[in-house]
């Protein structure tokens, strides 16, 4: 194959650094306002965001319970992570494990009353923390174009297989 007729590499471009600024600032701020949140979190309510993660799931899923690999699917967590983290609820008596009944080779994650009163104590001040330090920072219009934003990235990342077909990354 001679240099005229060999398939051309298309040429991979580097983010300019106003793209790196930008970047940085967004991935940065996202870490500030996840950490802010996380701390208000469990200094008010003494919960993780793990903890409120997966007790939110629990108190939406039908009879507030879930196969514990359909929760790690919901959430976007892997099974070991979900497991760890389950096991930790348990001894606070948040959830409890029960077999399966219909299928004994998997087991189901059960909200228990402790942690649906935790989490209704959570959900105020929680919610009102997101509205203190999220949506009241921003106007209407920034609102809308943050929304706009995210809804793109997911589908950005979704559609070239970066993220699992729930959108949910990892946490």
């Amino acid at each position: 194959m001679t240099a005229n007729t060999r398939p051309q590499r298309r040429k991979r471009r580097m983010p300019t650094a106003d793209e790196l600024r930008v970047w940085r600032e967004y991935i940065e701020t996202a870490e500030l306002l996840r950490t802010h949140v996380a701390a208000s979190l469990q200094r008010e309510c003494g919960l993780s965001t793990g903890d409120y993660v997966v007790l939110l799931a629990l108190s939406e899923a039908d009879g507030h319970r879930m196969r514990s690999s359909e929760l790690a699917s919901h959430i976007g967590w892997d099974r070991s992570r979900l497991s760890h983290h389950v096991g930790r609820m348990e001894r606070r008596d948040l959830i409890r494990r029960e077999e399966c009944a219909t299928d004994n080779r998997g087991a189901e994650i059960v909200l228990t009353r402790t942690g649906a009163d935790a989490f209704d104590r959570s959900t105020v001040p929680h919610l009102r923390e997101i509205r203190t330090a999220f949506v009241d920072a921003l106007t209407a219009e920034q609102l809308a174009a943050a929304g706009d934003v995210a809804r793109t990235l997911r589908a950005h990342l979704t559609e070239t297989d970066q993220l699992p077909a729930n959108g949910r990354a990892g946490r």
